[in-house]
């Protein structure tokens, strides 16, 4: 019997949230803030502005198109790597871990072809068109975050590997040394080199190599999952299992860059019928400014996601070894502590918006930037707690090995009601439409997550009585 992680169902499960959740959290955090930065290094130079900004919001979906698939990748190996071992099956948790490595590198290569092949026609398809200029800036941004799109999704597949095998430390670690290289790099390349996206595209990538060449020594050096040589054949039964655990965090992130692609598109379209944005120096406020408030929503939801994902390997591990009541536990916990960051969440969007408008450079910017701005955050985001719940719910799901449900649950959110809100409610309420369908989305979500919320309970209740 392997002992090696059986605290995992020992261990009190608010030690367990802390020890995981933590570290997760900051992990995916920092994961974000590489984008969010660049924001704000480029909005906070003259020369860039909200041309700058807006190139940003372009770019920024197709970089998560690159994260859906690591993260589908990763996660998916996390919750099969959890099971096994719960059902104490090292053999297949090795194999998992062998054949996501090789998916991560085969997957991020054909992505990378794809961006540089066809990069205009992508660009244009997430509303880079808006004007000249940010058509310029997305061509120069796009190009240089392309070439590190291999780094980028090895370092965050392997991520959540790491976690499964028992570091999640590290896991935090190798993410913030690639971030503060990041953060280091970007005013030096983008204020005193005047290299302008260019700059910010340079050092975003480094700080990604950096995360990828330590998560390749850990590789080389796992503590509890060791996988041979053979181990990275790929197997056609060990790479479907893995990909259907980590779907779900594959459509949460894919559907959000179906999303983003529409939004962008309805900003570009209703803009240019707007009395004040309809005019060519104004065209790129939308799109800047809503690129901003979904940047503020990546950072809440990347704890979240982190509080959630962090208990993926504690849910499948005592899962697998039918301690239900602890899944119970733990369950109850996380739907608290979601809760409590979208309270926090909700009294910054209301009360702070100029605020946090500030951080991205709107001094610089006209006085429409920030009437707009204020608006698209108190909108957009008044619905946040429900956002935080409905996202809890569909990781916690998927770490229980219920792909259907949270599955299910994510399509309806993110596609149905996500897309179609954002393609619908324009033509009706123009602008104001975009921001509502947000919130419209959020509610109708958390109607769903309720009844899965109690049926989850009821089903836990009566296995753990089973078990007994």
């Amino acid at each position: 019997m392997d002992h090696a992680n059986q605290y995992l169902g020992t261990e009190r499960t608010g030690t367990l949230m802390k020890r995981y959740a933590v570290p997760c959290i900051i992990s995916l955090l920092v994961g974000a803030l590489y984008n969010i930065v660049d924001q704000i290094f480029i909005a906070n130079a003259s020369y860039l502005g909200s041309y700058g900004n807006a190139a940003n919001t372009v770019v920024f979906p197709l970089t998560v198109v690159a994260l859906a698939i690591a993260v589908m990748i990763g996660d998916g190996c996390c919750a099969f790597v959890s099971i096994s071992l719960g059902k104490e099956q090292r053999e297949s948790a090795k194999r998992s871990v062998g054949n996501s490595v090789v998916m991560t590198v085969i997957a991020s290569l054909v992505l990378t072809a794809i961006y540089l092949l066809f990069q205009p026609q992508i660009i244009a398809m997430f509303g880079g068109t808006v004007n000249e200029e940010t058509f310029h800036y997305s061509k120069e941004y796009f190009f240089y975050i392309s070439l590190g799109i291999p780094f980028y999704m090895f370092g965050q597949a392997l991520n959540p590997v790491i976690r499964a095998d028992g570091n999640p430390k590290f896991a935090m670690a190798s993410t913030l040394a690639g971030a503060a290289a990041n953060v280091i790099l970007d005013p030096i390349f983008i204020f005193l080199f005047k290299w302008g996206m260019m700059g910010a595209a340079v050092a975003t990538v480094i700080g990604q190599i950096i995360t990828a060449l330590l998560a390749v020594w850990y590789l080389l050096h796992m503590k509890i999952i060791k996988p041979s040589r053979t181990d990275f054949r790929l197997t056609a039964a060990i790479c479907g299992k893995t990909l259907l655990l980590g779907i779900t965090s594959f459509l949460s992130q894919i559907s959000l860059v179906a999303a983003m692609a529409a939004i962008n598109n309805m900003l570009r379209k209703y803009g240019a019928v707007d009395a004040i944005f309809g005019q060519a120096q104004y065209a790129q406020i939308p799109m800047a400014v809503v690129g901003i408030v979904m940047k503020f929503f990546q950072i809440v939801i990347s704890i979240v996601v982190g509080m959630a994902a962090g208990c993926i390997p504690i849910v499948g591990f005592n899962m697998g070894a039918e301690k239900h009541g602890r899944v119970k536990e733990l369950f109850t916990r996380l739907l608290i502590a979601e809760t409590a960051v979208g309270a926090v969440s909700f009294i910054l969007v209301e009360f702070f918006p100029q605020q946090l408008i500030s951080i991205f450079g709107a001094a610089n910017e006209s006085a429409y930037y920030t009437e707009f701005a204020i608006k698209a955050f108190r909108i957009y985001l008044c619905m946040i707690i429900l956002a935080c719940v409905n996202k809890a719910c569909f990781i916690f799901l998927q770490a229980m090995g219920k792909t259907v449900e949270s599955t299910a649950l994510s399509m309806i959110r993110e596609v149905v009601f996500g897309v179609g809100f954002a393609l619908l409610l324009p033509v009706f309420f123009g602008l104001d439409g975009v921001l509502f369908s947000m919130p419209v989305s959020d509610i109708l979500t958390f109607l769903v997550a309720v009844f899965l919320i109690f049926r989850t309970y009821k089903e836990l209740n009566q296995k753990g009585k089973m078990a007994q």
